[in-house]
């Protein structure tokens, strides 16, 4: 059997959910034509965003929903166009890279941190305003774990790196 794409598991949920595509549209603000582009696969990759709108509306995981379009970060590796990218970098280019992405985790923790803290220590805080602070750790999380793939690539060309060097010196002091 053929594993279910998400627009046909969008559509199946709407219709279980008895909305029908325009009623549906409306309620996460998008277009109707968006919407069956989304269903009928013609749109492979929605919008994170959308998808997340989506996954409340009609009861799908929106983790689940972000790995069958290849964006989940526990079960999807890398694009191979961004894994492409980083494993040709060199030098200065490597270096400012891997620290870019270690400083963009160390900050994604700190704001994470800080938003549960509001959450937590913020009892009378409306629903909708923390769903957001929890939508915003979720996509904060989703980069680290994608910083954590790239900074695996950059390690391993930081070691390959050093090794072409540490064979340069000996050569030199030969």
């Amino acid at each position: 059997m053929q594993e279910k794409k998400i627009g046909e598991l969008i559509a199946e949920n709407r219709e279980k959910k008895g909305l029908s595509q325009r009623q549906l549209a409306k309620a996460i603000n998008i277009s109707n034509a968006e919407l069956s582009k989304i269903e009928s696969g013609e749109r492979e990759v929605p919008n994170p965003k959308i998808l997340r709108k989506l996954s409340k509306y009609i009861d799908l995981n929106y983790n689940e929903m972000m790995s069958m379009v290849g964006l989940g970060a526990q079960s999807t590796p890398l694009n191979p166009f961004i894994k492409n990218y980083y494993k040709n970098l060199k030098g200065v280019e490597l270096e400012d890279a891997w620290v870019m992405a270690t400083s963009s985790i160390k900050n994604n923790e700190v704001i994470i941190e800080t938003l549960n803290n509001q959450i937590r220590n913020n009892e009378d805080m409306e629903q909708d305003k923390k769903d957001i602070l929890i939508d915003t750790i979720q996509d904060l999380a989703y980069q680290n774990e994608t910083n954590k793939q790239i900074i695996d690539i950059l390690d391993e060309n930081r070691f390959e790196e050093a090794k072409k060097n540490a064979r340069k010196n000996k050569n030199v002091f030969k």
